[in-house]
């Protein structure tokens, strides 16, 4: 079993705590489902968000759906000018047997613009 890292990201509507929660919730989801994973196979997980995001941490989302006994830790996106607004990002740490060609990077709506060379 190697460890491997995984990308994601997602754009948000609106900065409204409700809102994130689904969102960074479909945006773990479909993570663990493409790449075959479960909750015991995550390492850590490291989320940012733009600076624009103000109603809640990241984190959260993914101890409602269960990622309890996983480190966490949420950050603040660099204030780039231009940059995309109200997106939050993951790296996840996990256990997998899959070669890292086969990692599945999970890029959701707009945010797929930010990496189209790893998204999947």
């Amino acid at each position: 079993m190697a460890v491997r890292a995984v990308r994601g990201a997602v754009q948000l509507e609106r900065d409204e705590a409700g809102h994130m929660h689904e969102q960074v919730e479909e945006l773990l989801t479909a993570v663990l489902e493409r790449n075959g994973l479960t909750a015991d196979d995550l390492i850590s997980i490291w989320f940012t968000a733009t600076p624009d995001l103000h109603s809640d941490f990241p984190a959260a989302a993914a101890r409602r759906i269960g990622i309890v006994d996983v480190p966490l830790i949420c950050a603040q996106e660099l204030d780039v000018e231009g940059a995309m607004p109200r997106v939050v990002r993951l790296l996840a740490h996990v256990e997998s047997d899959l070669p890292k060609a086969e990692i599945a990077h999970v890029y959701l709506g707009a945010a797929a613009t930010l990496r189209k060379d790893i998204a999947q």
